[in-house]
């Protein structure tokens, strides 16, 4: 399998918040990225990755997990899930956990693997993120008469 590595940064595209009374200081957010991957490998690099998280912070630490997709171009694309331990401090959130490919498209139909990442959302919204893993494309079927 090979190893990839990238980043990507830019703003939440849209985001909502409820405060639950069950607890003090417990919320429950959803928000939606949308940004162009910078990688080293010509599969990932300026794709677009769109993602989806949900997060429980209950007086400032909790979870997040979603789903994301990337748009290669063409057509092709892949996709997957993550899940993290999420921790605010002040107006910034961090993020740090693991995903992984559930799915593709074109050349990457068949697609597996994962990885880890980090991500941090400061308080204009501003998303940076860093990650790492490896993925194996499925072998292209030859075709039969």
């Amino acid at each position: 399998m090979p190893a990839i590595t990238g980043s990507f940064s830019g703003n939440v595209k849209l985001q909502s918040a409820v405060a639950l009374s069950d607890q003090s200081n417990h919320s429950l957010n959803l928000a939606e990225i949308s940004c162009t991957q910078k990688s080293r490998d010509k599969n990932w690099n300026n794709a677009t990755v769109t993602y989806w998280g949900i997060t429980d912070l209950l007086g400032g630490e909790g979870s997040q997990t979603g789903y994301f997709v990337n748009a290669h171009g063409g057509g092709d694309r892949d996709w997957g899930t993550f899940k993290g331990r999420a921790a605010a401090s002040g107006a910034e959130m961090t993020v740090e956990g693991t995903w992984q490919f559930t799915g593709g498209s074109g050349k990457f139909k068949g697609i597996t693997g994962g990885g880890t990442f980090k991500s941090t959302l400061g308080a204009a919204g501003a998303v940076e993120a860093t990650w790492q893993g490896s993925y194996d494309l499925a072998p292209a079927k030859k075709k039969t008469r």
